[in-house]
């Protein structure tokens, strides 16, 4: 049976690969291991051992505190609810390429786009 943090840390590292516009293959083969183990992670079927989580942080270079971010009990999530948002804003694909695009925008251009997304939802 998956447990719940295995199958959170799994979305967690799903996100995160597809944020940087990884594949499965490709993450695979920086860790030194098959694409179907990655499928297995990502889904929690398989638990992650501490060594692999810590090459996966390294490849999508995050921490690896990413991965357990958003898990009830978590302060930090709890601090990050905002109000009409849903819980989970990074499972919506449409909310993942919104951000992956945003940050592939020059940086001068994409403070003026943040503000003018701050005036528009005002």
């Amino acid at each position: 049976m998956k447990h719940p943090v295995d199958v959170h840390v799994g979305k967690r590292v799903r996100h995160r690969r597809w944020m940087v516009g990884m594949t499965q293959q490709q993450l695979a083969e920086k860790v030194g291991i098959k694409f179907q183990q990655i499928q297995k992670y990502e889904t929690g079927m398989n638990r992650i051992s501490a060594s692999r989580l810590w090459a996966i942080a390294e490849n999508l270079d995050v921490q690896i505190s990413f991965f357990f971010e958003g898990l009830e009990g978590n302060e930090k999530a709890s601090d990050q609810k905002f109000e009409g948002m849903p819980e989970n804003v990074f499972s919506d694909k449409e909310a993942l390429e919104l951000v992956r695009c945003y940050y592939a925008i020059p940086e001068n251009q994409r403070k003026r786009l943040f503000e003018l997304a701050r005036v528009l939802s005002a």
